[in-house]
């Protein structure tokens, strides 16, 4: 049975708000699985949006471990990320999982990987899996040259050109966001 897999996961911190959203294709091997997955959650109440791309039964499980992380930690969303990619780096089961996250909360954006990583961009901007080139170079674009633009509608437009090129991505879109307060 092959792996149900793929996707395109964007987060942008601009202007007191972060977005983060993804298509909602699934696929399995060469065939489109499902196009309306929900690939971004939120969490804590609220305060936090995780996305993922990757195997999504490996996916889940390491939002549940996040999850388990946040409350463990007090939703501190760095320190919660350092000890799952730590886990997730030592731990036998949970180094064979395929697949990554980035966390976002109202002051940063963070990717998660399977390696130990834990890297926060430094232009406020992190894209992720399959068409996650596409998306970061346009809104990497668009930040730069059209900053009036909202986080919301860099996230959508970033996320419709990688649409537009990368074949495992849809353009059924969830998009999430946190203003400052």
């Amino acid at each position: 049975m092959e792996k149900i897999h793929a996707t395109t996961v964007l987060g942008v911190l601009h202007n007191g708000t972060v977005s983060l959203g993804a298509d909602g294709q699934a696929t399995m091997g060469n065939t489109v699985a499902k196009s309306n997955v929900k690939k971004i959650r939120t969490l804590m109440g609220g305060k936090i949006l995780v996305g993922f791309a990757g195997s999504t039964a490996d996916a889940f499980t390491l939002l549940e471990r996040f999850e388990e992380k946040l409350n463990a930690y007090g939703g501190n969303m760095k320190r919660a990320a350092i000890e799952l990619a730590k886990d997730w780096r030592t731990d036998r089961y949970l180094r064979k999982l395929e697949a990554m996250m980035i966390t976002a909360n109202k002051e940063e954006i963070l990717v998660i990987s399977g390696t130990g990583d834990v890297l926060e961009p430094e232009n406020g901007i992190a894209a992720i899996g399959s068409g996650g080139n596409y998306a970061l170079s346009a809104a990497q674009a668009l930040k730069k040259h059209a900053a009036h633009l909202t986080a919301e509608e860099m996230v959508r437009e970033g996320l419709t050109v990688a649409a537009d090129l990368c074949i495992y991505t849809n353009h059924n879109l969830t998009i999430e966001k946190i203003a400052q307060s």
